[in-house]
């Protein structure tokens, strides 16, 4: 009896979500009201409240679903063949794919979202968590191939996530769509090159002896600094 109710329970809360994001992508989150989701579903506002302490956390319910879509493409990419530097670069052009397209196909969705992040609701934080997650076990993989030469795949996994932030972040993709620099594949290259395997530095044979090649200091530059 208790499984059946809670499996009631739970198509519900479904459904509520359901015509909650309908009504969202139609008027806007801010616009829709509780009274509006329980009419379409022909219950009482009360109702509703059984299953959501406040239209607060239906918003957050509804983000949480949109969120989940997009760390799902980007888990499919972690998951999935390839080289580590291939799965990076798939990893954030996936992030940047769901981004666009749910801006340019409902943008009242996409607004949701950006009021989470700039209002750093937890769902915001929580994605950025799972990003920095997926970045770290690219880059460990690779680390582990011997492709990247990390010390710390953690702190490599946030500077990569700060560095390509404007291209996956639902305010700071829309933010900065007027500046056509950089792209992202030049995003992707400065960070593959800061991950990539250290090279042994170059030897030369001077005299009878083997000595390292290292990089002429500059005197002068350093005597004005």
């Amino acid at each position: 009896m208790k499984d059946v109710l809670e499996s009631k329970e739970h198509r519900t809360r479904v459904s509520i979500l359901d015509v909650a994001g309908r009504l969202f992508a139609q008027v806007g989150f801010e616009k829709t009201t509780v009274s509006d989701i329980a009419r379409e579903l022909r219950m009482s506002p009360a109702n509703v409240y059984r299953f959501f302490s406040a239209k607060a956390e239906i918003n957050e319910a509804v983000g949480r679903r949109l969120l989940n879509a997009t760390e799902a493409a980007g888990a499919g990419v972690v998951q999935g063949p390839g080289s580590a530097s291939e799965k990076l670069r798939a990893f954030l052009a996936a992030l940047e794919s769901a981004n666009d397209n749910r801006f340019l196909s409902n943008r009242k969705l996409h607004d949701l979202l950006e009021t989470a992040f700039s209002e750093n609701w937890s769902i915001a934080r929580d994605h950025v968590e799972m990003i920095t997650k997926q970045l770290c076990e690219i880059i460990a993989e690779g680390n582990s191939d011997g492709e990247f030469c990390v010390d710390d795949c953690d702190l490599a996994a946030i500077l990569v996530r700060s560095a390509s932030m404007r291209f996956w972040h639902p305010r700071l993709m829309v933010e900065c769509a007027e500046e056509p620099e950089p792209t992202l594949d030049d995003m992707v290259d400065f960070c593959l090159a800061a991950l990539a395997r250290r090279q042994p530095a170059k030897r030369l044979v001077a005299g009878n002896g083997v000595h390292a090649l290292t990089p002429k200091r500059n005197i002068a530059a350093e005597d004005g600094a």
